[in-house]
Formats: C-alpha cells, sequence, structure tokens
C-alpha cells in the first residue's frame, strides 16, 4: 500500500460539473448564497454561507441524485433505480425519481429515525428496513440489484454524483466571487471532489480545506492515505462514512490543502451559533465547516471564508437538545442544587435574588424526602437562564452568599 492518496479512476473534470449545472437547474433549487456579518465579527474571518439546507429535501444531496438519474437511458429508467442511504441521499432519489416518473427503490440501515424513513416516503419511494448499519444494509441493496436488476445511484463514489454536488461550487462562485477560502465537510467525499474540481479550474487561488469528525477522521494524516476510523454514534451523521469512494478521491487529491479534524462538541457549539448568530437550522454534519474555523481561528482570521451549510435535516429533539447542552457549557443556563431548610418562604427568596439580579427561571424541581440530607432539609433544583458567563457568575455568587449551593 502506497503511504499518499492515489486513484487510477477516471477524475471529474469541469466540463462534466458545467453541463451537470445546465441538466439539473429545472429540478434542484439555485440555493441563496449569504454574508453572515455576525459570524464574521465573532471569528474574526469575512463569513459567506452557501445554504444548501435550503434544498427541496434540506441538502445538496439532491444535486448528485438529479444529475445521475438525468444520464440514464430509457432503458435504465423502466428497470428503475435503487440506492442504499440513512437519510439525505435517500430522500434526494426519492424525489427526483417521482419527478422523473422512476421506480425507486431505497434501502435503509434498520435503525433510521421514523422521521428521515416517512419523508423518503412521502417522495414515493419504495423503503426497505436492512442491517443494523450503512455497510449491511449496502449488501441488501447489492442483493436487491442483481434480483430486480435496477440502477444503482449510489450516495457518492459515482462521477456524475460528484459532477452534481460540484454544481454548488459553480453558483457560489458566481455569486461571492471574492472568496479566497472554502471549507467543505467530507464524508465519502462527493462534496469535497465536486468543490476541488471547480476550484482548480476557475479559481486556483481559492484554499480549500476539508473537515472530518473525530469519530470518522479516515484523512486525518492526509495527504497521506486514509486509515482506519473509530466509528461510532456522532452527531455529524452525514458524514459518518468509514472510507471514501475512489472516484471521490481522484476528485480532490492534490486540490486540496489539509484536513481538519473537529470534536463532537465542537460541532455541537456549531449548530448553537449558526441557530442564535446566522438565524440557520443545520445539520451536524454542515455544521462541520463553521466548527473548524471556531476551532482553528488563526487559520482563517482575516480570510475570505466561505461554507457550504451542507444540510438541514436535524431532528428537532436533537436539535433542542443540543442548544441547551451548548448553553449549559457556556454557562448561560445554570443548574443549580440549594439544601435549604425545610420552611414556608424559601423558594419565594430564591426566585426573588435571582429575579433582582436579571435571571430568568426555566424550571425549578423540589425535593423533600429522599434527595435531602435531612429530614429537615429540602433540595431544590433550579435552572435559571443568564445573559452570558459574566452574568451568570454574579448570580451564582450572590445565592452562595445566603444558601448552600452548588452547579450540578
Amino acid at each position: 500500500m502506497s503511504d499518499v492518496l492515489t486513484s487510477t479512476t477516471p477524475a471529474v473534470t469541469i466540463a462534466d460539473i458545467e453541463s451537470a449545472h445546465e441538466r439539473i437547474a429545472s429540478t434542484v433549487v439555485r440555493t441563496p448564497t449569504i454574508a453572515c456579518p455576525a459570524l464574521s465579527r465573532l471569528t474574526g474571518a469575512e463569513i459567506t454561507l452557501k445554504l444548501e439546507n435550503l434544498q427541496a429535501i434540506g441538502s445538496f444531496k439532491e444535486r448528485g441524485a438529479a444529475n445521475k438519474m438525468a444520464l440514464l437511458t430509457p432503458e435504465e429508467r423502466a428497470r428503475g433505480v435503487i440506492t442504499v442511504s440513512a437519510g439525505n441521499h435517500a430522500q434526494g432519489v426519492a424525489r427526483q425519481a417521482s419527478l422523473l416518473g422512476i421506480d425507486a427503490t431505497i434501502v435503509m440501515p434498520r435503525f433510521t429515525p421514523a422521521t428521515k424513513v416517512a419523508a423518503t416516503q412521502a417522495w414515493g419511494a419504495n423503503v426497505v428496513l436492512a442491517g443494523d448499519d450503512f455497510a449491511q444494509a449496502s449488501e441488501t441493496a447489492a442483493e436487491l440489484q442483481k434480483q430486480d436488476g435496477r440502477v444503482l445511484v449510489h450516495p457518492f463514489n459515482d462521477p456524475a454524483v460528484i459532477a452534481g454536488q460540484g454544481t454548488a461550487a459553480l453558483e457560489l462562485l458566481e455569486d461571492a466571487p471574492d472568496i479566497d477560502t472554502v471549507v467543505v465537510p467530507v464524508g465519502g467525499g462527493g462534496l469535497i471532489g465536486g468543490f476541488a474540481t471547480v476550484m482548480a479550474a476557475l479559481r486556483p487561488d481559492v484554499e480549500v480545506i476539508g473537515v472530518q469528525v473525530e469519530a470518522y477522521a479516515s484523512l486525518s494524516n492526509y495527504p497521506q492515505e486514509d486509515g482506519p476510523t473509530q466509528g461510532g454514534s456522532t452527531i455529524a451523521e452525514g458524514i459518518a462514512v468509514t472510507r471514501l469512494g475512489d472516484h471521490c478521491l481522484n476528485a480532490f487529491r492534490n486540490k486540496i490543502s489539509k484536513i481538519l479534524v473537529v470534536s463532537e462538541l465542537q460541532v455541537e457549539s456549531a449548530i448553537t451559533t449558526l441557530a442564535e448568530k446566522a438565524k440557520q437550522v443545520c445539520e451536524g454534519a454542515g455544521a462541520t465547516g463553521l466548527a473548524a474555523v471556531l476551532a482553528y481561528p488563526e487559520l482563517f482570521k482575516g480570510r475570505r471564508v466561505a461554507l457550504p451549510l451542507s444540510g438541514g435535516n436535524i431532528n428537532a429533539r436533537i436539535l433542542a437538545n443540543t442548544i441547551l447542552r451548548s448553553l449549559l457549557r457556556d454557562g448561560r443556563i445554570l443548574r443549580l442544587i440549594f439544601q435549604i431548610p425545610d420552611r414556608p418562604g424559601m423558594l419565594a427568596d430564591i426566585s426573588a435574588r435571582i429575579g433582582n439580579y436579571g435571571g430568568n427561571i426555566i424550571e425549578v424541581s423540589h425535593h423533600r424526602l429522599f434527595a435531602s440530607p435531612s429530614v429537615q432539609t429540602a433540595e431544590l433544583l433550579v435552572m435559571v437562564e443568564a445573559r452570558d458567563t459574566e452574568h451568570a457568575h454574579q448570580i451564582e455568587t450572590d445565592l452562595a452568599r445566603h444558601y448552600i449551593v452548588r452547579r450540578d
């Protein structure tokens, strides 16, 4: 095995991507490109966002599916298509199949969230639940493909799919020609393959940087050969891919400068920051670009940085929990546990002190029987919202002067 990334598969060309752009223009959304002053002030870089979270299916994945399926011959369309996906690509194939009148079968892992299964079925596709993960589901898809003779629409490792993904980069350059850096999430490699091809051909001065999450950092030693990944659960499930495709690899090798790795908590913070500062709902994979800018500020300060928000399909409960976890870590939400005498007026006094400091009480839980060390005391858990970390410290300091209190 070589110690640098190599591939013998044909590369996607800028002509392929330009043709794809014309081919799919009528079936995918030309998403907005916006400057984000709030993120620029926060990061010290001039931040531009490419809003692929506003696609009809909420993800850039429809671009690749649209191009691949538009290229099918009448005979191939009659045979139908099949793919394997746990989310965004599934919905892209399903929607394009419905527009083109093609019968589609989508194989999804058994534990795919019900909301994603329902969203895929809503476009008229036949969903098969099989296997515990992407690899096992892929085995089922291969078997069904042999049985039914359907055409495979691969989630990333297909030149037509990569060309479709690259159309987002063409739009970005048209709308924001002054960028000098683009930071792209890396899972299977289709999106960064398309972006790298466009930048190398049209704007070789633009630095292309890839981002992976820790559990799936197969390219952490780039440009050395991709290695094993830790795997497991990640909030960036859209890039939870253990190994890149050969076609994707050949599309971006020698065209990107580096791969950055971000942690789960950094991705969670980026999701929250996008919601607060940019007013954009973004899934974990789509937020990794901002996570990298926040985690490695010295690399981006003073630069004109474009971030494709690759998808917005995040479960509402996960989004809410992510924001709350981020606020707790930032100190803007306090969980305070009091040991107080079990007598009237104590809760009112604590509430008044918090209110006098401008804190907002979100939740109160009062325990008398089992949580307290004495039958004469009660344990009180109060969740308080503060303006910022300093404000939270002021509230906590004042309360500690009068009560036995600790932060949970």
